[in-house]
């Protein structure tokens, strides 16, 4: 069990791709990290930033996680790229991460805010924790998390089968072990164990 403050001061680069029904769990991690001390940096994909869908507008999803982070999301390529050179933050996580995310952060895609933000993190050698969400980790995607579980600097939330029995492709991240994870990544480990039951 991790201290209320074990993250005082921590720097963290926190953003969000567009798997929506995971939107909620993010917030909620987002709030435990700024109770916990952190300094969050919010950062949307276009999707995430823009795309109004039965899970809410995107409008009102920007402006909550503004609130909980009390910073302007960064939402355009060009804001993203000084993260790294200007090292705005000590690690950076997504939350959620989508397949479709995942599939351009292993091929070195900067297309949107969120993996340029990415891709501008890693030039300094620092870590980036994926929480997962996706209808097709254990299909399509699966080669992608291959990749960014064999790379540098990248650690994962621990996950898992949301719905083994009508979606058994589908895996999605304990976005309530975002803290742990964080943490471990800080200290250059993967949280253990990766696949949870």
């Amino acid at each position: 069990m991790l201290k209320d403050n074990s993250l005082q001061g921590v720097r963290i680069g926190y953003g969000m791709a567009g798997s929506f029904c995971t939107f909620e769990k993010s917030f909620m991690a987002a709030e435990q990290l700024r109770d916990m001390g952190a300094e969050l940096l919010p950062i949307m994909s276009f999707n995430a930033a823009l795309t109004d869908t039965r899970f809410g507008k995107g409008a009102d999803h920007r402006k909550r996680l503004e609130k909980i982070t009390g910073r302007s999301v960064i939402d355009t390529i060009e804001a993203a790229e000084p993260i790294g050179p200007k090292q705005l933050c000590d690690i950076l996580v997504v939350a959620p991460c989508t397949a479709n995310t995942a599939a351009k952060l292993a091929l070195g895609i900067t297309d949107t805010p969120l993996t340029m933000a990415v891709k501008s993190h890693l030039r300094g050698g620092q870590p980036v924790v994926i929480a997962l969400a996706t209808n097709d980790g254990l299909a399509g995607c699966a080669k992608n998390l291959g990749a960014l579980e064999n790379y540098r600097h990248y650690y994962f939330v621990p996950y898992r089968q949301d719905d083994h029995v009508n979606k058994p492709a589908s895996l999605v991240a304990d976005f309530g072990l975002i803290p742990q994870a964080i943490t471990a990544a800080l200290e250059g480990r993967q949280l253990q164990p990766v696949l949870i039951g």
